[in-house]
């Protein structure tokens, strides 16, 4: 398989949940974190793991950007998994230039975890979730729902509901000619969640988060998973 880091960019998270790129920001005291989407190119399909922001660059959206700079056409795009429903994850599935909104990529499947739609759905005026861009795609997109705790979605795709940094937080592993990628998420944002075992209080269960880390990293040291990192600042893939 192919993995196609997509990096929207480096950016300063304040508590408001509002981003800006880390170049431009003037406190020191945010958060600051990597948004980079991952797209895998397996011997069959076009797989996007989570969307980014959704901003635009020269009114053409970021994603789609970056994945013609990987010499891929979006519109093939056939599978995107969604971990969970934060904004960051989320929003580069929608256009949002103009008065009407569109999906970035109409023709794909969009697989989505039933009861962690419940749950954002139940956090109106939470800044960590834009509802809008949320109900346009549930209402527009091709929907896959899942609604089980783990199971494969192909015979190289699996899933598992881990809960975590939200409470049905799903997983990934893409399996190809004894290559395993792993897509931990929110649940393994950093390196530093694998150099630190902390259970942050961030996360929805952070005691579980890290639980789930340690044994992660066991099975990846003896199986050489390739560990794609959704928010570090400096690395996307890494093997241990």
């Amino acid at each position: 398989m192919k993995i196609h880091p997509l990096k929207d960019g480096n950016f300063s998270v304040d508590k408001n949940k509002n981003f800006t790129y880390l170049e431009d920001s003037e406190n020191e005291k945010d958060l600051k974190i990597a948004i980079q989407p991952f797209l895998i190119e397996t011997k069959d399909d076009l797989v996007l793991l989570d969307a980014g922001l959704g901003w635009l660059e020269n009114d053409v959206p970021k994603i789609h950007l970056n994945i013609e700079k990987a010499r891929l056409k979006p519109e093939n795009v056939k599978m995107i998994l969604l971990s969970h429903l934060h904004k960051d994850h989320i929003d580069g599935l929608v256009n949002k230039n103009g008065k009407h909104w569109s999906l970035n990529f109409p023709e794909a499947e969009v697989y989505l975890q039933k009861r962690e739609l419940e749950f954002a759905r139940s956090k109106d005026g939470n800044p960590s979730f834009d509802l809008d861009v949320l109900n346009f795609i549930i209402d527009n997109a091709k929907i896959v729902w899942m609604d089980l705790d783990k199971g494969n979605l192909t015979p190289e795709i699996s899933y598992e509901v881990t809960g975590g940094h939200t409470p049905f937080h799903q997983v990934f592993w893409i399996k190809e000619n004894n290559e395993t990628a792993f897509y931990g998420a929110d649940n393994l944002p950093q390196m530093g969640y694998l150099k630190y075992q902390i259970a942050f209080k961030t996360d929805f269960d952070g005691k579980k988060a890290r639980d789930e880390r340690m044994l992660w990293e066991k099975q990846a040291r003896e199986e050489q998973w390739k560990i794609l990192l959704y928010h570090d600042l400096e690395l996307d893939i890494v093997t241990i």
